[in-house]
């Protein structure tokens, strides 16, 4: 028998499910020409920089291209799993 998310099982998928958006953006971003300062993609790199940063620190490019939001999509979906299944 599946249990029903309560509220806070909710919250968290809604959570992930922007953090999942928010690093897609910030992935397209980094293909097309934009100007840094404008005010929506300098939230959008404030809110993302903390889970790329330790991840690039720890994973160097490979051949020029950043994996770290492979592997924050990876870990982020590992922690919501595991948040959801303790539960």
């Amino acid at each position: 028998m599946i249990q029903e998310p309560g509220i806070l099982g909710q919250t968290i998928d809604r959570l992930c499910q922007l953090i999942y958006i928010l690093l897609i953006i910030r992935v397209i971003l980094s293909w097309i020409p934009h100007d840094p300062f404008n005010r929506v993609i300098s939230v959008i790199n404030q809110l993302t920089d903390p889970i790329l940063n330790p991840i690039k620190r720890l994973l160097p490019p490979l051949g020029g291209i950043d994996l770290s939001p492979l592997v924050a999509f990876f870990i982020l979906d590992m922690l919501k799993t595991l948040l959801l299944t303790l539960l």
